[in-house]
């Protein structure tokens, strides 16, 4: 008698506690079973001196985005999925990216057709926050974050996406209120186009150079307004892509606060 829809035979089990041997029974596409001599499978697989470890998740990726200056990714959801699957990867988390203007949950809609006929692997999406107007912020994320859209991104650079301190506060307010995670590319936009004008007047145009125009300043200063503005609203936050260690220390401090500080009145 078929117990299971597939039966892995003999392999070496890696789970989040443990590594031991064991045969694995997958059924309706999970995994309903680990032990020793299990049942029959309609399909069998012998993994007898391999190593068997749950599919990865890739929860930061761009594929098949069009950039702030209307670059596209090289990777479509075809082309990306597939090289995440050849690599044990079954779980990608890409982002929808709102441009100005444009409605949020349409973008959503966008993605998911872009995606859908493509995708080998199962995906998710992190929300690309730009313009958080009050259609946004009042109808669109809150009805999105209640379907499911839990996290979100928001940029303190690049013209067409940095949002300014009272928009950053709009949107963690949101965040606190529906219980979704604030993602934050952190770096000063105003000091890196300083230091880039500078260093292109004096003819620095070399590709070395855009190392020194994003300074390590232009990131722990962002990375410490930004935590201050999570404090302020009482919200968790993640930075993400941290470069520089002053910016991890940044982290590090507001992770280990002083035990004598204690918290502000919150609004």
């Amino acid at each position: 008698m078929v117990e299971y829809d597939l039966t892995i035979r003999n392999g070496t089990v890696a789970t989040a506690a443990d590594i031991f041997q064991a045969d694995i029974g997958i059924k309706d596409g999970r995994i309903v079973a680990l032990g020793a001599k299990l049942g029959a499978g309609a399909r069998e697989i012998d993994a007898t001196g391999r190593i068997v470890t749950p599919g990865g998740v890739d929860s930061h990726c761009h594929i098949e985005q069009k950039s702030s200056t209307g670059v596209m990714t090289a990777d479509d959801f075809f082309t990306g999925t597939r090289s995440a699957a050849c690599g044990g990867t079954t779980t990608i988390i890409p982002f929808a990216a709102q441009h100005r203007g444009m409605s949020l949950r349409d973008v959503v809609r966008d993605y998911h057709e872009c995606a859908g006929p493509k995708a080998a692997v199962d995906y998710a999406f992190h929300l690309i926050v730009s313009d958080p107007t009050d259609q946004v912020l009042g109808q669109e994320l809150p009805a999105l974050i209640a379907d499911g859209y839990t996290s979100f991104k928001i940029y303190t650079t690049y013209d067409a996406l940095k949002l300014n301190d009272r928009q950053i506060l709009d949107v963690l307010a949101v965040a606190r209120r529906e219980g979704a995670l604030v993602m934050v590319h952190a770096e000063n936009s105003d000091v890196i186009a300083w230091l880039s004008e500078k260093l292109t007047n004096a003819g620095h145009t070399a590709p070395r150079f855009h190392a020194m125009a994003h300074s390590r300043t232009a990131e722990s200063e962002a990375t410490h307004r930004a935590i201050a503005l999570a404090e302020l609203v009482d919200v968790p936050m993640l930075i993400v892509h941290v470069s520089a260690a002053e910016a991890m220390n940044e982290i590090r401090t507001a992770s280990h606060p002083c035990p004598e500080s204690k918290p502000e009145t919150r609004i």
